[in-house]
């Protein structure tokens, strides 16, 4: 059998330079995310978060409905956070982002390159599929360049286009808040059951 990972990027964050927190929006759209997790039909095993607040905050969250225990690797962090540089304006930030888009193995002055940063989730599922037991279902709390830079390097480029076209020219808008994209391991092969799902948010939070 086959180990289950849910890749979900964090809620809306706010708006501002460093480690910020979600905004009432994206906290209601984590308990949204939490309560499709709550309701499916297997149990999370699971949780694995990145460090920084937002994905903190989106699996707390998930945790609170479930049951699941959250831990924390900084694999799972974003290839750059604008405030790594104190120094740099979001105008830069985000050049230098789309500068590490275009060329993946261009490595920036502070963060990660693309390449470099898909390779270290690559690492981190690997080993959490070798740890757990089969059958296992495991959510990673983490970031939406993240996993477009895990996808880009993992599946080739007639795969991604399956699921939006122009994906590598497109790949920083095709990853919204909260989105769960859905991906399958089995002796070491990556399957990728859906990409970045957004349905579970559209319900009302009252029902």
């Amino acid at each position: 059998m086959s180990t289950t990972f849910y890749l979900v990027r964090h809620g809306v964050k706010k708006s501002d330079i460093g480690d910020v927190p979600l905004t009432a929006e994206g906290s209601r759209q984590a308990q949204l995310t939490a309560r499709h997790f709550s309701k499916a039909p297997y149990p999370i095993h699971r949780i694995v978060a990145s460090p920084l607040r937002r994905a903190q905050e989106t699996a707390e969250a998930i945790a609170s409905l479930t049951g699941s225990d959250v831990s924390e690797d900084a694999r799972l962090r974003e290839r750059a956070n604008w405030g790594d540089d104190p120094e740099q304006t979001f105008e830069q930030f985000v050049a230098l982002w789309d500068q590490c888009t275009a060329d993946p193995e261009f490595i920036p002055h502070v963060g990660d390159s693309a390449k470099q940063a898909g390779t270290r989730l690559a690492s981190l599922l690997s080993e959490l599929a070798t740890q757990a037991p089969t059958g296992s279902h495991i959510v990673l709390a983490t970031h939406g360049g993240l996993i477009t830079d895990f996808l880009v390097q993992t599946f080739s480029e007639q795969e991604l286009n399956r699921w939006h076209p122009n994906f590598l020219v497109e790949q920083k808008r095709l990853v919204p808040e909260c989105s769960i994209t859905k991906l399958l391991i089995q002796d070491g092969q990556y399957t990728l059951e859906s990409f970045a799902s957004a349905t579970h948010l559209t319900e009302d939070i009252e029902k």
